[in-house]
């Protein structure tokens, strides 16, 4: 199968060293041209996954036209935030063959409040669509780590169990959902409660602390993907359930540590530390966006708006915490 792949960040990068290993024909599209020469060059990806080489047979592209003319699955890498623009720029370049987009972002539009899948239909109505997400760290998958994701779809069943086979090897295995909603609101509100976790984590409130909010997290997301038309057992899967427990525990976690830099040193100083070493934290994005949608909604989300309040706002961590400790006692 002809593979491209739009993004040459971490998680770009080693989906195309894991499609290589399953026997793929790859070419990676860094959004830079001095990026792709220096990882051509090279055979590294120093800024985004240091010390993994890259096969000799994975083709690194300067431009996108080239690498889509035969691609029968195309995969956009980007960040959430620049999807639509990345989509727009290669549309003409997309051949009819192509049999189904990916996404492997996290978030939703600005403004729109678009999931992944719907920008994605707006420019390519006719294609069908997918999403793959789960407990993914770029670093352990490049290096060929077990690990099982979940590709969500709304193509043809030949197309998705394709894409299943060509995609699955003896360390990376996908299992099969019909559930776009459930999929992509689970890998994008996980990043959210991951910088909350960071934040217990970083004033340094106890295990306690952080597996009563994981635990309280996963209901609001049960509640916001339903009311966003999701099933809510998606979110028990690996989409939800799994990716938010690698993203809000593990130390490789950028949106974990994004929260343990707010408890520190607080949100700007956070931001600063994180741009200044290039890492996109997609929870600090997601959680606007998700604040308007809940509002917008009617859906109850009391940790995502003190997680709100604390990320966008700048209000400090210890009245929000109160405020969610004493709110009216319920039924579990």
């Amino acid at each position: 199968m002809n593979v491209a792949i739009l993004g040459a960040g971490a998680w770009g990068s080693a989906m195309a060293i894991h499609l290589n290993r399953c026997g793929q024909r790859v070419t990676l599209v860094p959004r830079r041209v001095e990026h792709a020469v220096e990882i051509a060059g090279t055979r590294e990806n120093a800024a985004y996954l240091p010390g993994v080489p890259f096969p000799r047979d994975i083709q690194i592209a300067h431009v996108p036209a080239p690498a889509l003319a035969e691609c029968d699955a195309l995969i956009f890498a980007c960040p959430s935030k620049a999807l639509r623009e990345t989509a727009l720029r290669v549309k003409a370049c997309v051949p009819a063959t192509t049999k189904i987009v990916i996404s492997l972002c996290k978030g939703l539009e600005a403004g729109t409040l678009l999931r992944p899948d719907q920008v994605l239909r707006d420019v390519f109505p006719a294609l069908p669509h997918g999403a793959i997400s789960g407990p993914t760290n770029a670093a352990e998958v490049a290096r060929g780590f077990p690990v099982a994701v979940v590709f969500a779809s709304d193509a043809p069943a030949h197309v998705s169990e394709e894409i299943q086979g060509a995609f699955s090897n003896g360390a990376f295995r996908i299992y099969r959902s019909s559930d776009l909603i459930g999929v992509e609101l689970g890998g994008a509100l996980k990043n959210i409660y991951a910088i909350a976790a960071g934040i217990c984590d970083g004033m340094e409130l106890g295990a306690n602390a952080r597996a009563s909010l994981l635990t309280r997290a996963l209901a609001e997301m049960g509640r916001i993907v339903e009311a966003e038309g999701g099933n809510v057992e998606t979110v028990r899967g690996l989409s939800g359930m799994g990716d938010l427990v690698a993203t809000a525990t593990a130390d490789w976690s950028r949106n974990r540590a994004f929260g343990i830099e707010i408890a520190r040193s607080g949100t700007q100083a956070a931001l600063e530390k994180m741009r200044a070493g290039r890492a996109v934290v997609e929870g600090y994005y997601a959680a606007k966006n998700f604040y308007e949608t809940t509002r917008r909604d009617g859906v109850s989300a009391p940790i995502l708006e003190c997680a709100y309040d604390v990320i966008c706002r700048g209000v400090p961590a210890e009245s929000v915490i109160a405020a969610l400790m004493t709110r009216a006692l319920k039924e579990e």
